[in-house]
């Protein structure tokens, strides 16, 4: 499969401030690439550059073959929607739609074409005629999204354009541009700090920090083998139970203060060496109420209902941990508990370099 978008060695500093450091990413052509992370991990410079919004201090951008890096905006075939929709008030929807294509003198008949396929698509035909005052949030970012399909981009930029609306409208958004990924095939880079967007929408999440890409996979991928303790940490709701010991190599333990945790079912990448400090990393629902001889006994200590899901903390040589149960649960406070973890879905990282192993 071909690249769509090419970013190499791309730096960029504000003032003496270092914001991406020697970046490369390849974006195949039809993906739907999600850049993840924290405020201020440099994810929206990111796609600035993309868009030729920012100039480079260094590297290079390419789109569809063509090296756009010193390229305007309108002449790299992208189309953007930005968070704050950015749509003229005094304008109906209609006019907001067609108003880069009147500024670049496209035929009526095209423009009625572009239009109506994009109205139709994003189900907004009822409110061509309105202004974007009469429109809920939901219905403004839809027409901004349309705004950008009608120019024929070979690649849509997202800016967190979810982040304005309430959860129920996220929800039904992620599902339209999901849906209309699918249909139209374009490649999509789309920038978010929530992860569940990021797990919903991608076929590949880059997980960002400081300038610098973390992880590249899968959402699969990034959700079950993290590659460190800042990915682990950072995806997952509620957040991975993190502990730290030492590992015994004689008989490839964990120990946890006075608790040994056998680690045979463990796949190291990179076995460490013994009494080596690591971090032992597994998510709630890897975590199970069972009366076998591994398993260890806990008083519950809280107890979150969550519909669904049951979410009950215990805690272990004073380490609160969590514990994802089904919601028809019946445990109360105080009861007491034997549990084991799934030592195969575990994740362990060395605790000096943050790094799996």
């Amino acid at each position: 499969m071909n690249n769509s978008v090419e970013v190499k060695k791309l730096s960029f500093n504000y003032g003496n401030v270092e914001i991406l450091k020697n970046l490369d990413l390849d974006i195949k052509d039809g993906e739907f690439m999600v850049l993840l992370g924290p405020s201020g991990c440099g994810k929206t410079t990111l796609l600035n550059c993309i868009a030729g919004l920012l100039d480079l201090d260094d590297g290079q951008i390419i789109i569809e073959g063509d090296n756009v890096t010193w390229k305007e905006p309108k002449d790299r075939h992208i189309g953007m929607v930005f968070q704050s929709y950015a749509l003229y008030p005094s304008m109906s929807v209609e006019k907001n739609l067609s108003f880069g294509l009147r500024m670049s003198n496209t035929p009526k008949n095209i423009i009625s074409e572009k239009i109506d396929k994009a109205s139709e698509l994003l189900q907004i035909k009822e409110l061509l005629l309105r202004k974007p005052s009469q429109l809920s949030g939901g219905q403004r970012q839809r027409v901004a999204i349309g705004r950008a399909l009608v120019r024929d981009a070979k690649v849509f930029l997202f800016d967190e354009p979810l982040s304005n609306l309430d959860a129920k409208l996220r929800a039904e958004l992620r599902y339209e541009i999901k849906k209309l990924h699918r249909d139209l095939g374009n490649t999509m880079i789309y920038v978010t700090h929530d992860q569940i967007e990021a797990m919903t929408l991608a076929d590949r999440i880059a997980v960002m920090k400081n300038g610098v890409i973390q992880q590249l996979d899968s959402p699969k991928e990034i959700y079950n083998k993290p590659s460190s303790l800042f990915v682990a940490d950072f995806i997952g709701s509620p957040g991975m139970n993190f502990f730290n010991g030492k590992f015994v190599s004689s008989d490839n333990s964990f120990a946890l203060n006075n608790s040994l945790i056998n680690l045979n079912n463990y796949q190291f990448e990179h076995k460490p060496s013994d009494q080596t400090d690591i971090v032992f990393g597994i998510r709630p629902e890897d975590i199970s109420v069972s009366d076998s001889k591994e398993s260890i006994e806990f008083k519950i200590e809280l107890i979150e209902p969550m519909g669904a899901d049951t979410l009950i903390w215990l805690s272990f040589e004073d380490t609160p941990f969590s514990v994802r149960l089904e919601g028809s649960s019946e445990y109360k406070l105080g009861d007491v508990i034997n549990i084991k973890f799934d030592i195969k879905r575990s994740s362990i990282f060395d605790k000096k370099t943050e790094l799996r192993l």
